[in-house]
């Protein structure tokens, strides 16, 4: 029930539905039991006329409110239609028509209104759920598996409306239309009634048996249907190398075997379910008869129960089991719907790691430099970086170099905060950026990284993330910049083409084109390019290149470098070695040192 009350908080902005529907279930509960008792009335018109009532009854206590309420009814019929027995038939056949019909309309009006509170739930879940995921620090994915969170935002999403949310539709109706029938019931016989009493815990037990295993059996299926999503996502990602490799069948087989697995999940889980159904049909059948041979007794061996009011009794005694068997069934969505919550609320309440103060500095422009001071900093148990101090003045081009698993990325990750150090500070104009707003922060920067991230959608759109409102003309001004505008023009819709999935209709230089220009469209003061020029061929890297240095002109720059060529003209050239500055200073000095730098040169002139 925690998760079910954690998941109710959800609805509060919706309440105002919730209690439309709790006043419509009233209603309903209410004409549900009335519908089968005005059916007593018809029964004696029919089969005791002579025991007509043409004087009217006059009320004494509440004792006799039955007694009172059986002969008004049956005065008024008889008032109506004096002598024309079909006339008071045609009557009392309208009543119970008219009560029938109200009980369905206000049940219609119930799920009317809760459908708006549980769509909105649904939706404000979700909403949620997204703003996390983008909220969340890099770090959180790289442990978790994409298509397990995608799971978790579909899925587990939709069993928490088909379970929890359901409940909504039952909690007041049901109960209520079970506590007016046996109010009826008692008026009608209390002996009867307490009888059937005896058998209901009984039942109660018997089903609650049945359902305390699904929350564990639930939680399993839906890990199981985490797995096949990931593996889907990786072998959309990854679908070149796959076929590249023959490795279809692996990737198949590693599929099968997991939606094998949720076969069997499911099939355990829902035929445990399935056997809530007929248990519950089946208790209350016997229920019923059990009723029909005591009720059958005081009717024709102790003559304590007329016969139509025995007949209505075991109508509101049927109309009992329909809302006892939803219960039942809703006992068991909660209990399935637990495990779907409890993936969902893991990842509602996983605490950021990168948190923000509440009197954080917004800082809006950048003058004197960065300065990263003992920073030391690791993923897990071993450190990446080790006391590292460096100064990034403003207007300078900064290169990191050395060999992969050097540090140079963690670097980038680091000033940027997608991860937070360890130890040390990262200060930009003398403000640790812990102590600003990350917001303001990656306001100062632009990124443009060794993979082109691009998303499905326009060039324009591409271009325009990183400023709102951008007007086609500095769209186009951007594009020019980072050399793009002329293969634009080529495309066919021009800026207005859609890239696909990843920019995959692209290629690799026009994608590194299409984030240069990104970037030099959100203009920020201090430019990131993590080995920006890697991936491409020699002319896609002359293009790229000449596009990185219009782009980082009277602009500070941090560079992470793995093409050499490329970093000539930096103020400064960083090289790193286990995390550890090992060598520093401009292109020549280092080449005059004779050190790991111009080992590193030499190296990649000797590739080339």
């Amino acid at each position: 029930m925690e998760y079910f009350k954690k998941i109710l908080q959800f609805a509060l902005p919706y309440r105002k539905y919730g209690f439309l529907n709790i006043f419509f279930n009233i209603l309903y509960a209410l004409f549900s039991a009335l519908s089968f008792a005005a059916l007593i009335p018809m029964l004696d018109v029919l089969f005791k006329p002579e025991n007509r009532i043409t004087v009217k009854p006059v009320y004494t206590d509440l004792g006799h409110l039955k007694d009172y309420l059986q002969e008004y009814i049956n005065y008024r019929v008889n008032l109506y239609s004096g002598d024309d027995q079909m006339k008071g038939l045609v009557l009392v056949i309208g009543l119970v028509l008219i009560l029938f019909l109200l009980k369905n309309f206000f049940n219609y009006l119930a799920m009317y209104f809760i459908t708006f509170l549980r769509n909105g739930v649904l939706k404000d879940i979700r909403n949620k759920m997204y703003q996390k995921i983008t909220d969340l620090p890099v770090s959180y994915f790289s442990e978790k598996r994409k298509g397990d969170v995608i799971a978790r935002v579909t899925s587990d999403v939709l069993e928490i409306q088909h379970s929890f949310l359901s409940v909504l539709e039952l909690i007041v109706r049901e109960p209520l239309t079970i506590l007016f029938t046996i109010i009826i019931m008692f008026g009608i016989s209390t002996k009867l009634t307490l009888f059937v009493f005896i058998f209901i815990p009984i039942a109660g037990m018997i089903i609650s048996r049945i359902g305390k295993s699904l929350k564990k059996k639930s939680d399993r299926v839906q890990k199981e249907q985490g797995e096949f999503l990931s593996i889907v996502e990786e072998t959309l990602g990854g679908l070149r190398v796959i076929k590249a490799f023959n490795a279809e069948s692996k990737f198949y087989n590693t599929f099968k075997n997991s939606t094998n697995r949720f076969f069997k999940f499911s099939n355990t889980l829902l035929n445990r379910q399935n056997l809530a159904s007929p248990t519950g049909e089946f208790l209350g059948i016997l229920v019923i008869g059990v009723l029909l041979w005591f009720g059958g007794k005081m009717v024709l061996v102790d003559k304590t129960l007329d016969a139509s009011s025995f007949i209505a009794y075991m109508g509101l005694a049927y109309n009992i089991l329909t809302p006892a068997k939803a219960i039942s069934k809703a006992s068991y969505g909660v209990k399935k719907g637990n495990a779907a919550a409890e993936r969902v609320l893991q990842i509602l309440e996983t605490e950021n790691s990168i948190t923000e103060k509440s009197d954080a500095v917004v800082k809006t422009d950048f003058n004197e430099e960065i300065q990263l001071k003992g920073v030391s900093f690791k993923y897990e148990d071993d450190f990446v970086l080790k006391s590292l101090n460096l100064k990034i003045p403003k207007g300078h081009t900064v290169a990191l170099v050395g060999q992969s698993g050097s540090g140079k990325s963690t670097i980038a990750n680091l000033v940027t905060r997608f991860y937070d150090v360890n130890e040390g500070g990262i200060l930009i104009d003398g403000i640790d950026i812990k102590d600003m707003t990350k917001k303001s922060l990656r306001d100062l920067m632009g990124l443009v990284t060794q993979d082109s991230i691009l998303f499905n959608d326009t060039v324009k759109n591409n271009i325009a993330l990183g400023k709102d409102n951008a007007t086609d003309e500095e769209i186009a001004e951007a594009a020019k910049i980072a050399n793009a505008h002329e293969f634009i023009l080529d495309l066919p819709n021009g800026y207005d083409t859609n890239i696909g999935d990843s920019g995959n209709k692209l290629s690799g230089g026009q994608k590194q084109r299409l984030s240069i220009a990104r970037a030099v469209l959100k203009n920020p003061p201090i430019m990131i390019l993590d080995e920006a020029t890697s991936a491409l061929d020699t002319e896609s890297e002359r293009l790229v290149q000449d596009a990185l240095e219009k782009m980082m002109l009277n602009r500070t720059s941090l560079v992470i470098a793995h093409r050499l060529s490329t970093i000539q003209k930096a103020n400064t050239i960083v090289v790193l070695k286990k995390g550890k500055i090992s060598e520093i200073g401009s292109h020549e000095e280092l080449l005059a040192k004779k050190g790991a730098y111009q080992k590193l040169v030499a190296m990649q002139s000797f590739d080339s």
